[in-house]
Order: structure tokens, then C-alpha cells, then sequence
């Protein structure tokens, strides 16, 4: 190996070790409050550490390219011709292959194993979509809210979202969770999801049920907050939520137990994104 080949290489392996340092230590993943995201999480940083020496081997010869090899002021001439060389490129195809092939397997087959694990469920939310909110059912406890503003979900219970929706193609995205999955017009598509982190929106920004597909001039505001309550709490809510719902003329609860949101006979209902809408036309 020549001397360019020699700096070059210790430049790479340089640049490789602080990369793979911060890949592994910086915390650069927003709230993670589901299993799913676990998984996910731990996929992406498996790709970042794989990544990582591919993309300084590419920098170290770019950086020292342009520093050893730079024309001198004045210098109009061409360089010297680059010879190539079949030993590297033969060495860079079958590491690419070999790399690729990984991959597939870890973190993308495992991964999607391991996601899909277990179809069962402990609890069933239903899920629709309309320009520009959410209609949510709780098909086990006979309750259901228009308009939403909010979702809850206890804590370590295996959920199964079952999404659709009435008009055009929407997307249900919860970032705190890494999982999202799109509402297609006549047909239902399901998501699985089992919280482990108690908290909500005012706590994370990140848990939060948010349309990640363009579906129209509402689509930002189509968002409802996910609050993630201890099983005695759920139950509560569950509870109140059906107590008023009986009642009739009823209004839904926001994020801080406190009643918010116009509500009809029917179920609990929040009239904040459709005024927002309209207002933006």
C-alpha cells in the first residue's frame, strides 16, 4: 500500500470509531412508549452502525482527494489519468452484496417477525377517518365518540386498531409509538400496538394520533391526542366516558381529565379541527 493509501486508511478508521461512538450514544431518538418501538428503534441503529463505515470510507478518500490532489493556483492542465483497480471494486461489489443480503434479514425480515408476533389482542379500538378528524369505537366497553380529541389506551395491553375510512385515503401515525398504518375507503387494515409508557400529549408532543397521508386542506389539523393511563385509570375513564354517553348531551374529556368539545347523545365529539378547517379555506 502507498502512502496515500496509508493516510487514507487511517483517516477512515479514524473517522469510523467517533462515527460508530455517537451512533451508538447519542440520543437522537425522540420517545419511544410502545414495544413496537423498541423494535424499531433498535433496527434503526443497527442500520446507523452499518452505515456509518460506508459512508466514511467515501468521505476519507473525498477529504483527502480534495486536499492532496487539488490543482495549484494557476494550474489549468489536466491531472494525472486514474487507473482502476479490480481488487478494490471486486472488495466494494461484494461487501454491497454481502451487506444488502444482511439486511434483508436483520433488522428487515427479524424485524417484521418480531412485530407481528402475536395477532391477539386484549383490546380493540376502532378507527375511521373523515375530512379532517376521527370517529373512535371502543367495540368491548359499547362506546364510541365523533369528531375526536383525544384516545386513551392502557398501559402493557396489547391493542389492535382496526382503521378505516369514509371518504379519502388517511393514515394513522402515533410517533411515540414508530408504528403507523394508512385508512383505506372500504376496507379496514389493522394496526397492532401495546403501550408501556404512561403519559400524554402535555407530557410528549409524540403521543399523538397524527394523519401522515395529504388528504386535503384540513389535513394538518387532523391530529387527536393519545393519552396512555395504568389499568385502574383506563377503567375509570372508560366508566365516566359511558356514564355520560347514557346520559345524553354529553362533552369528551381532553387531555387533562377536564370536559372540552361540543358532544351529541351519541358519543363524544371535539369540533376543534373542522372549525380550524373551514376557518382556513
Amino acid at each position: 500500500m502507498n502512502r496515500d493509501g496509508v493516510i487514507v486508511t487511517i483517516l477512515w478508521v479514524a473517522m469510523t470509531a467517533i462515527g460508530e461512538w455517537l451512533a451508538v450514544t447519542a440520543r437522537i431518538m425522540p420517545l419511544g412508549a410502545a414495544e413496537q418501538a423498541a423494535v424499531i428503534d433498535e433496527a434503526f441503529t443497527l442500520l446507523l452502525v452499518l452505515a456509518v463505515p460506508v459512508a466514511t470510507l467515501v468521505l476519507a478518500f473525498f477529504f483527502y482527494s480534495i486536499l492532496r490532489f487539488r490543482a495549484k493556483d494557476g494550474d489549468s492542465e489536466d491531472g494525472p489519468p486514474v487507473r482502476g483497480n479490480n481488487a478494490l471494486a471486486l472488495v466494494w461489489v461484494l461487501g454491497s452484496l454481502i451487506l444488502a443480503v444482511y439486511i434483508i434479514f436483520n433488522p428487515g425480515l427479524k424485524g417484521i417477525r418480531e412485530l407481528e408476533a402475536s395477532q391477539g389482542a386484549d383490546l380493540v379500538i376502532q378507527i375511521e377517518g373523515v375530512q379532517w378528524h376521527w370517529n373512535v369505537r371502543y367495540p368491548d366497553y359499547d362506546l364510541s365518540y365523533d369528531r375526536a380529541l383525544q384516545i386513551a389506551l392502557p398501559v402493557d395491553t396489547r391493542v389492535r386498531f382496526d382503521i378505516t375510512s369514509q371518504d379519502v385515503l388517511h393514515s394513522v401515525w402515533i410517533p411515540a409509538f414508530r408504528m403507523k398504518m394508512d385508512a383505506v375507503p372500504g376496507r379496514v387494515t389493522t394496526l397492532y400496538v401495546t403501550p408501556n409508557k404512561v403519559g400524554d400529549f402535555s407530557m410528549d408532543p409524540n403521543l399523538r394520533v397524527q394523519c401522515a397521508e395529504l388528504c386535503g386542506t384540513g389535513h394538518p389539523l387532523m391530529r387527536m391526542d393519545v393519552r396512555v393511563l395504568e389499568q385502574d385509570e383506563f377503567q375509570e375513564w372508560i366508566q365516566e366516558a359511558r356514564e355520560q354517553a347514557m346520559g345524553g348531551g354529553m362533552e369528551g374529556m381532553d387531555m387533562s381529565g377536564e370536559m372540552g368539545g361540543e358532544m351529541s347523545g351519541e358519543g363524544m365529539s371535539g369540533q376543534g379541527a373542522d372549525d380550524s378547517a373551514k376557518e382556513s379555506k
